[in-house]
């Protein structure tokens, strides 16, 4: 793994650039994480000063010596991405100073364009390039980029950010998995009997209508993010902390992954989305989608991993719900209701945590009822390492474990392949609801009500 000299930003006007990755290399340069020449590129019609004000703006409006010290290491290289004389540029800017990461912070249909301008310049040697999702529009299409892509940079100095991997929260799951005994002997298929995943959102898609309405719920959320936290909660305990080993229990999970039946799928359309700017007349894009997964290995055969995620629904949360089977013999229920199941709930946002949700005896009667046993991690541990943070210090040093390696994108694809651009219309559902009331049976017994406080 290569250390970088430089960090070559493409796309540093932009909006990634100005709301993550230019805050992100500013904490990292106050907390002296970070301290190389950031070469932007953009077609734009700054100069260097007016990147600098443009970088302060982004940052806060900052005056201090961390941001004087990030302002002193920017470049700027102007120029179209498609014109060759503009990577001719950049490579006398970047002569000496050693191994290079090229950060493609643009438009993916422009990811190939840049590959191959930077090849044309001999700056895709001692480099290593790294590239936003989405990473394709389905299983042909990111084929076909990847061939495209390998055509200048082989797969070792290749990197496909998916900055949910870069979350602390989300890295948390892998400690708390393995390395509590607690938890590992019953996350199996003889103990749980099902795992739902929620991600909701309480905000619609705003000005992003002709965004989303090309790509819809399952693309800008369940290929990638959430398959990609399915991966970590259901994965093997890997035999190192190779980043390699990590990689590949990845895979081998989300290969045992049944591509995903259209009939164990609910999708829904907010009322209204219709009426927003950009969004096509008719459109049968998802704002929402509710699904069942089955993995076919002896770990998790026949237990349903559900998910679910949309626009404009009640909160703004990520959490993971693992529902314990029930003990063989009732003793304790409350009338004809049946005892409650153990759950355990991993939060990873807004704030982060895990809950145990117990049984315990209701006083002075016979019957039990629910009590959750918290850990609110930020409490406890302090607060978390911003996600763009933890991405750019690893594009920099080479770490692969918190990208997505070219065959678990494929097999992401795949999964989600048979329920892409289904010709069916969403069901509508009310902003401010949990969806269409049909996505209720997606999850055996229910979805379980999002915890929304540690208190």
């Amino acid at each position: 793994m290569e250390q970088a000299g430089a960090l070559v930003l493409f796309g540093i006007t932009g909006d990634l650039a100005r709301k993550m990755l230019l805050p992100a290399l500013y904490r990292l340069t106050a907390d002296s994480r970070l301290d190389l020449p950031v070469i932007g590129v953009a077609k734009t019609d700054l100069d260097l000063d007016g990147l600098r004000e443009h970088a302060r703006e982004a940052c806060g409006g900052v005056h201090d010596a961390a941001f004087e010290k990030l302002a002193g290491n920017l470049r700027l290289v102007a120029g179209d991405y498609r014109d060759p004389g503009t990577f001719e540029r950049l490579r006398a800017e970047t002569e000496g100073k050693g191994f290079l990461v090229h950060y493609l912070a643009v438009p993916p249909a422009l990811f190939a364009a840049v590959a191959e301008g930077l090849a044309g310049a001999g700056l895709n040697h001692d480099a290593r390039l790294v590239v936003e999702k989405p990473f394709g529009h389905d299983l042909d299409s990111a084929r076909e980029l990847n061939g495209e892509l390998l055509r200048y940079f082989d797969e070792d100095h290749l990197r496909r950010v998916d900055h949910f991997l870069g979350k602390e929260p989300v890295e948390d799951l892998m400690v708390f998995r393995f390395a509590n005994m607690l938890l590992e002997p019953i996350w199996n298929r003889s103990h749980i009997r099902s795992v739902q995943i929620t991600m909701a959102e309480d905000f619609d898609v705003r000005d992003r209508g002709a965004f989303y309405d090309a790509n819809g719920t399952v693309r800008d959320v369940v290929q990638n993010h959430l398959l990609q936290l399915l991966a970590i909660l259901a994965m093997d305990p890997p035999p190192s902390t190779d980043a390699r080993a990590q990689l590949d229990e990845k895979w081998r999970v989300l290969r045992a992954v049944q591509a995903i039946d259209p009939a164990d799928v609910v999708r829904g359309q907010y009322t209204g989305y219709l009426d927003t700017d950009g969004v096509r007349p008719g459109s049968t894009t998802e704002t929402y989608v509710a699904l069942r997964a089955y993995i076919d290995n002896w770990r998790w055969a026949g237990v349903p991993w559900c998910i679910r995620s949309g626009k404009a629904l009640p909160t703004t949360d990520l959490e993971v719900v693992a529902e314990l089977r029930r003990p063989p013999v009732t003793m304790f229920a409350n009338g004809d209701a049946p005892e409650s199941p153990n759950l355990i709930r991993f939060r990873l946002q807004p704030d982060a945590g895990v809950t145990f949700d117990l049984l315990a005896k209701e006083p002075g009667k016979q019957h039990a009822r629910p009590v959750p046993v918290s850990v609110d991690f930020t409490k406890v541990l302090g607060p978390m390492e911003a996600a763009y943070e933890r991405i750019l210090l690893d594009a920099v040093s080479g770490d692969s474990r918190r990208f997505a390696r070219f065959d678990l994108v494929e097999e992401s694809w795949r999964i989600v392949q048979p329920v892409l651009d289904l010709k069916e219309a969403p069901l509508p559902y009310e902003k401010g609801s949990w969806g269409p009331e049909p996505a209720a049976e997606i999850a055996p017994g229910g979805w379980h009500e999002i915890s929304t406080t540690f208190d």
